[in-house]
């Protein structure tokens, strides 16, 4: 992954360039955007480029020694940590935490095969099933442990993590130390979704840089190396994926897991409209029984089905993301969704991802939630 492989982001990709040519390099970093905007594979190509060893003005050579190893994601100085789930012992097995070089070899498999993906697709590739991914405790050792190492054969070593916010705060707060005093050319970069759920002692010992959504005429160019789409095809997609490269491949594969929310989240506001108790619980079964990354997600796309449907009152559609069939949806039931109750939506829907997330009984928390839908839908 070299910076002419990012998807736009050519002022970001600038700035890291020159801070590299003018040596004003931070030991850590914060990479933070919306999935989908390239938060991961910009901060890939940065620590490619600041360990080549014949850097160009305007990205790494491809051709060096460290880079060719950069390529398979194998170089020793660079070091990943990334959200994982915990294996299955087999008898006789040592008590070692799982730590994220168990799962080194599916993570650069994983890589290779693309860098723009969501963390549900990585637990997928591990069969996570219901687990939630984690970046365990046991991981600040690893971690501590490697950096204690002398540079292997680069510039600097770089640490890679992300989604810090999946960190457990035990092994956040192990890490402070090496954050505040770190050893010489070492690099942490973060590379985080959800920058306000990490510890906040970490954000404040890091530099942050935003990555914003990808500009649409870099987007449509990506799309169009890989798909043959008409002109007003094209155009659609580029505005429906809001400069997510990720919901952009989603629009074009007609994407399932979409489709089952939508049908979900259509079937739960009529439960609660018309208040039927009986069908809320049949329901709550059916989310209980899918994993808890499924039950997040969901809950994310009826944050934005609720948000959808309050903009879809002002007949917008340049500031309006959604697909003809939930635009069929929203065109009766938009008028439901209004001052009155949009903010306290969008609340209850976040604090239920927030329960999922702290291992609260899904049934309880999908009754709950119901209940509170349908007193708000008849503000």
């Amino acid at each position: 992954m070299k910076f002419s492989d990012v998807i736009g982001q050519v002022h970001l990709k600038n700035r890291l360039i020159r801070s590299v040519q003018s040596n004003q390099i931070p030991h850590a970093q914060l990479f933070y955007g919306n999935e989908g905007v390239g938060t991961l594979p910009i901060a890939i190509a940065y620590a490619r480029y600041l360990n080549c060893t014949n850097r160009r003005d305007e990205d790494s050579c491809g051709s060096c020694p460290s880079c060719i190893k950069y390529n398979k994601y194998a170089h020793p100085d660079l070091h990943f940590v990334f959200p994982i789930i915990k294996k299955k012992k087999s008898s006789g097995a040592s008590d070692k935490e799982t730590i994220c070089d168990d799962y080194i070899s599916e993570w650069r498999e994983f890589l290779n095969r693309n860098v723009y993906f969501k963390l549900s697709s990585w637990l997928n590739h591990i069969r996570a099933d219901n687990a939630q991914g984690t970046i365990y405790t046991a991981e600040s050792d690893s971690i501590l442990k490697k950096l204690n190492l002398k540079v292997y054969e680069a510039e600097y070593k770089i640490m890679i993590i992300w989604l810090p916010e999946k960190m457990q705060e035990e092994c956040a707060n192990k890490l402070l130390k090496i954050l505040e005093e770190p050893y010489e050319k070492t690099i942490f970069l973060l590379v985080s979704e959800d920058p306000e759920r990490v510890l906040g002692t970490i954000r404040s010992r890091s530099q942050s840089l935003h990555v914003p959504p990808i500009d649409p005429g870099s987007l449509a160019t990506a799309i169009a190396a890989k798909y043959h789409l008409p002109e007003d095809e094209m155009a659609s997609v580029v505005h429906l994926s809001n400069g997510s490269y990720i919901k952009a491949e989603e629009v074009l594969d007609n994407n399932v897991e979409n489709e089952d929310f939508l049908d979900l989240f259509i079937t739960i506001m009529r439960n609660c409209w018309t208040r039927n108790i009986r069908n809320m619980k049949a329901k709550g079964d059916y989310f209980a029984s899918m994993g808890r990354e499924w039950q997040k997600n969901f809950f994310s796309y009826s944050q934005h089905m609720i948000r959808e449907n309050f903009v879809y009152r002002f007949h917008s559609k340049d500031i309006n993301y959604m697909n003809t069939s939930e635009s069929d949806f929203s065109a009766k039931f938009s008028t439901y969704v209004n001052e009155r109750n949009v903010i306290e939506l969008m609340e209850e829907l976040e604090s239920a991802a927030k329960h999922i997330e702290q291992n609260v009984n899904p049934k309880m928390i999908f009754l709950d939630l119901s209940m509170k839908i349908a007193v708000l839908l008849k503000k």
